[in-house]
């Protein structure tokens, strides 16, 4: 058993047919792009930030492909300096987090979604920061596996 078959991402794919609508971001792709969502609450302390920049360098390694993906940052309200501090603030959407999406998007993990709408993949943030840069590697090659593979977006 040292095959894993037919496994080649590195988050967990989402079951069922769930999309923006269905969470209350109906309006947040207009451009018809990939989506990387992060919930930001209100009380982001050190290790959300370090997660936050995580996320945000995984962004920035996507090079060429940048264009293509859209970052957005869910939060509970005003989002305090600091967070503009760890993300690049002009490339970044923001937006505020609709009560429907609380179910599916917690602050421990990242959504991917197609240019579709659809919520394809979920990546969980770990809880030390010795396996964030793990964690980045791990979102990187699964968004730069569905870029290669789109014909969309």
């Amino acid at each position: 058993h040292w095959f894993n078959y037919g496994v080649t991402n590195q988050g967990e794919l989402l079951s069922g047919e769930k999309n923006l609508a269905d969470i209350g971001l109906a309006d947040i792709n207009p451009d018809k792009q990939w989506l990387l969502l992060i919930y930001v609450p209100s009380d982001c302390n050190a290790f959300c930030l370090s997660a936050l920049k995580s996320v945000n360098n995984t962004y920035v390694a996507l090079g060429k492909e940048m264009p293509r993906v859209t970052p957005v940052l869910l939060t509970d309200g005003e989002s305090s300096t600091d967070l503009n501090a760890h993300i690049l603030v002009h490339k970044w959407q923001k937006q505020n987090m609709p009560s429907a999406a609380k179910t599916l998007l917690t602050p421990s993990n990242i959504v991917v979604v197609d240019p579709l709408n659809n919520l394809v993949l979920s990546h969980q943030i770990p809880s030390s920061s010795d396996a964030l840069p793990a964690f980045g590697k791990a979102v990187l090659a699964d968004m730069k596996k569905l870029l290669k593979y789109s014909r969309i977006g």
